[in-house]
């Protein structure tokens, strides 16, 4: 005769309560709540420059990713340009990225790979600029902030669209 309780029979849903973690503070949202957009809403207050980067890359980055940012264990972040339509593209932030904002925004929250976010963001803008310099896309002289930041017209900006399908309307999908 088969089990009148079916195949689960005695077996109940997950319990209402595990019984770890804890619940998330305003304090532990604000800490994970910094991204920043493709037009800059989300960038911080401060600045840095372009020879103040070239020192931090030096001691947080180039272990990874080269001297020059040419890759080492870790991906290049320099060179590439004009490989995207080649066999071997080379996908670097100068190359491939559409938005100097993003390079902030990936660098405050993951970078470096041993300590992510534990980059100030004067820090941030000044390796910003330095590896925006080492692409050709900032002079040596230059400083990044806020307002800076999201001019820096990058070479691929064209190169994705916000629409994969502009063939089917909106109201289609």
């Amino acid at each position: 005769m088969a089990d009148p309780g079916g195949p689960v029979a005695g077996l109940h849903g997950p319990p209402a309560h595990l019984g770890i973690g804890r619940a998330a503070t305003p304090e532990v949202l604000a800490a994970w709540d910094i991204d920043v957009r493709a037009d800059g809403r989300g960038l911080p207050p401060g600045h840095g420059s372009v020879r103040d980067g070239a020192v931090l890359f030096g001691a947080r980055c180039a272990a990874c990713h080269g001297a020059m940012g040419e890759g080492g264990s870790a991906d290049a972040l320099a060179g590439g340009q004009g490989s995207l339509a080649t066999p071997k593209p080379v996908r670097t932030v100068g190359s491939y990225w559409p938005y100097a904002t993003t390079l902030f925004d990936y660098v405050r929250r993951a970078m470096p790979f041993d300590a992510p976010q534990s980059l100030s963001a004067d820090e941030t803008y000044a390796l910003s600029a330095y590896v925006l310099h080492l692409n050709g896309l900032l002079p040596e002289d230059a400083v990044l902030d806020a307002g800076t930041l999201p001019k820096v017209a990058m070479p691929n900006r064209h190169g994705f669209t916000g629409e994969a399908r502009p063939d089917i309307p909106v109201a289609a999908r």
